[in-house]
């Protein structure tokens, strides 16, 4: 069946009802919901996501445009999966990310690896408009429990390429008391500061492998996220009144409340390069456990990439933190 909405996938499965099409406005937004909350339990994923959540998300899109780039699976009408397929021009390579969510009663019948096949020639036809002259990969991200989607990938001739953690200390635990560096403040964040926090938290998160996915276009969907409370950040200024460091903490009210938990965010730890080497990362991240303790949090969790040029998993390590999950970036090259 190929209407303007709804669209042929050449290797889907021939099951009777199995429907395929484009994205058809705000009222899939809760269907995307359904379909994550529906999969999560299988795939051993704790997050808690809204249709504000979504909304927000698509309020400020950036080269992914949901009319041509989002395929949803319907069977009988009601929606049981969807893909996305974005364009990232990085500072090495040009990547194409996608992903593909289908319900745990569909997998194990082929639509999955149509909608896989149907990203992956999306991305072959943006990439016919792109013209850098760079590597060119499909990209796409796991975490360790995700065994179908895995399984999926390296069928398909993905390879992981990168490894990272998600790391978690109780805040029962001691928390040491670590002095600022010299000529180092920490004070509260005030909103005409948001912009230039944000700024100065990007430009060292550039640093990072695939870093310069950190876009100044980026920050008006930052604010409008629900977990955003600059009360719980840890910002410190050098005495020309520049950022030194930032840990940009949150708390996720729904997702605690979802998995009866206290747990608080650890996130945006930066430092800056002229004060690099002198302890500001632990001090600032020993004031985040302390304000997270103080909000009646019983944990701190965060990410890190393995590989992170700075140190940061030992440094993690060293403050308390525990690798609890490995997440892996998956690639296979578009120029084969």
């Amino acid at each position: 069946m190929e209407t303007d909405l709804y669209i042929t996938v050449p290797d889907a499965p021939s099951i009777l009802g199995l429907t395929f099409r484009h994205f058809s406005g705000k009222e899939d937004y809760l269907a995307m919901v359904n379909v994550l909350n529906g999969s999560k339990e299988e795939d051993q994923l704790e997050f808690s996501i809204s249709v504000e959540d979504i909304a927000n998300e698509f309020d400020h899109l950036y080269n992914f445009d949901p009319s041509t780039d989002m395929l949803f699976v319907e069977m009988n009408g009601s929606v049981i999966g969807y893909g996305e397929v974005w364009w990232e021009d990085l500072e090495d390579e040009c990547v194409c990310p996608h992903v593909t969510y289908l319900l745990p009663e569909w997998r194990g019948k082929g639509i999955r690896r149509a909608m896989l096949h149907h990203n992956e020639q999306r991305g072959r036809e943006i990439r016919l408009s792109h013209l850098a002259e760079k590597p060119h990969f499909y990209q796409a991200w796991t975490q360790e429990t995700e065994t179908h989607w895995i399984s999926l990938l390296e069928s398909e001739g993905y390879r992981p390429v990168r490894y990272g953690f998600r790391m978690a200390r109780s805040l029962s635990k001691p928390i040491s008391d670590i002095p600022l560096p010299e000529g180092i403040e920490v004070r509260p964040a005030h909103p005409d500061q948001y912009w230039t926090i944000w700024r100065a938290a990007c430009q060292s998160l550039r640093e990072l492998w695939q870093g310069s996915r950190f876009r100044d276009e980026m920050f008006e969907e930052w604010m409008g996220d629900s977990t955003f409370n600059p009360a719980l950040w840890i910002v410190a200024w050098d005495t020309n009144d520049r950022v030194a460091g930032t840990v940009l903490n949150f708390i996720n009210e729904a997702e605690n409340r979802e998995y009866h938990c206290k747990r608080g965010h650890v996130e945006f730890v930066t430092v800056a390069q002229p004060h690099r080497g002198k302890g500001l990362a632990k001090a600032l991240i020993a004031l985040s456990l302390s304000r997270l303790r103080q909000e009646g949090m019983a944990e701190a969790v965060l990410g890190v990439d393995a590989k992170n040029p700075s140190g940061a998993l030992h440094l993690y390590e060293h403050m308390g933190f525990n690798p609890v999950k490995r997440r892996a970036t998956y690639q296979k090259s578009m120029d084969k």
